[in-house]
């Protein structure tokens, strides 16, 4: 039905090139991660678990050396006849669960 969403991510990944050569290449590029997300959000969907497991998959074959993966992803202010702020899932993803 449209609206409003709120797309979270903590990303595990091994950091410790970039922190020694502070060099972009040598990590995620933030940048794509929220193009790639973009692109799925853009895609209509009946349900928020089923966008979560969109982006969780993309996420995983674009960058396959990604080690975990939280996701949050809220509907703000969902048409559910009550006021509240959000209706949100969560994922929580590890190299072994990977969808």
């Amino acid at each position: 039905m449209g609206g409003d969403f709120i797309v979270t991510l903590r990303v595990g990944y091994d950091w410790s090139r970039a922190m020694e050569t502070d060099d972009v290449a040598d990590t995620l590029n933030y940048a794509r991660l929220y193009e790639l997300v973009d692109r799925e959000m853009a895609v209509p969907s009946s349900l928020l678990e089923n966008v979560a497991g969109r982006i969780a998959k993309a996420l995983e074959t674009r960058y396959p050396d990604i080690t975990s993966l939280d996701l949050w992803l809220t509907k703000v202010n969902p048409p559910i006849g009550a006021d509240c702020r959000g209706a949100c899932v969560e994922l929580h993803l590890t190299s072994t669960n990977y969808v």
